[in-house]
């Protein structure tokens, strides 16, 4: 993965954001809109991308494009800095690949221990007991 190739795929386009925040809401465009076209990438390889269009398959759309916006704040330089950030979270969480986990079977002297505490706690609540006369 080529961050700085990445990064020059992405495109970016200035939206108005909704909400609440009178006229200044009416005449900036504060909310950005982030396109990456995966398909068509080249800052990754066939392998890296088969794993993101799994990992992405609710996040593209018919074209296999992603598309994240962000209006957190009401400057538009710093909601493209957040939009970054999270396309690069995004892509690291979508190329991980856990780790296959190893069947184990505990040792015999875990089991016969865990046997003998779990006797031991039986005696205690049995001693409990008001004695049979």
């Amino acid at each position: 993965m080529n961050r700085s190739k990445l990064l020059s795929e992405l495109s970016f386009k200035a939206i108005r954001s909704s909400g609440a925040g009178g006229q200044h809401v009416n005449k900036v465009s504060s909310k950005i809109e982030l396109t990456f076209d995966l398909k068509n990438s080249l800052g990754l390889s066939s392998f890296e991308k088969e794993l993101l269009e799994k990992s992405w398959v609710s996040k593209l759309t018919k074209e296999g494009v992603l598309l994240l916006q962000c209006d957190a704040l009401r400057s538009q330089h710093k909601n493209k800095g957040i939009a970054i950030k999270r396309f690069f979270k995004l892509i690291e969480s979508g190329l991980y690949v856990p780790k296959k986990r190893k069947k184990t079977t505990p040792k015999k002297s875990a089991i016969l221990n865990r046997l003998k505490n779990k006797k031991i706690a039986a005696l205690k609540k049995e001693n409990r007991k008001k004695p049979e006369i």
